[in-house]
């Protein structure tokens, strides 16, 4: 895993979220349809590569170069990730903590 690239944070109504963020200093990264009537909503601060996605539901997304190396690594520790999901904006991996919390590996 390279960075930390997206903190997905939870919350209600997305359109409130986002003007609230906006005001902290945010700026839009992407703002588009994803599919089942909602909406990826990504921020991030200036000059900063780690943004937040007001989602509903919790999670962290790790940027990696090589998603079935790192999955592969991963298992060696005894670490399980999910399919990978090939999309439009990459390809994903899914997985979850010893506390139930969601962790994916992005590869763009």
């Amino acid at each position: 895993m390279k960075a930390i690239e997206i903190l997905m944070i939870p919350v209600a109504d997305q359109q409130k979220a986002k003007e609230f963020y906006l005001k902290l200093g945010f700026q839009i990264i992407i703002e588009a349809p994803m599919g089942e009537g909602q909406t990826w909503i990504q921020l991030g601060l200036p000059n900063e590569s780690t943004t937040i996605s007001l989602a509903n539901f919790q999670g962290i997304i790790f940027e990696t170069d090589d998603i079935e190396k790192e999955i592969a690594e991963l298992k060696t520790q005894g670490i399980e990730a999910g399919k990978v999901d090939g999309t439009p904006w990459g390809k994903f991996a899914w997985m979850k903590d010893l506390d139930g919390n969601a962790l994916c590996l992005h590869q763009k």
